[in-house]
């Protein structure tokens, strides 16, 4: 999963070099952290967060084929 979401983002900015993606345990669910550049914060997030949205559900919907639960949080 935070193969694609990297794919996903680094395509998504102008400065794919600065995308990085943590990846956290949890309890219940593995949580994936976005980092990009400040400046391209908008591109990832979209218009009312229409991008964020669609980006968190092909992850989303790609975990369910591993019976995982991810969760995307795009962080400064």
């Amino acid at each position: 999963m935070k193969e694609l979401l990297e794919v996903i983002a680094k395509n998504l900015v102008e400065h794919p070099d600065q995308v990085t993606v943590s990846e956290k345990e949890g309890d219940r669910a593995c949580i994936l952290e976005l980092k990009v550049a400040p400046e391209d914060m908008g591109k990832v997030i979209g218009k009312q967060g229409r991008i964020a949205k669609a980006i968190r559900t092909v992850v989303k919907a790609a975990a369910i084929h591993e019976d995982k639960k991810i969760i995307v949080e795009i962080v400064q």
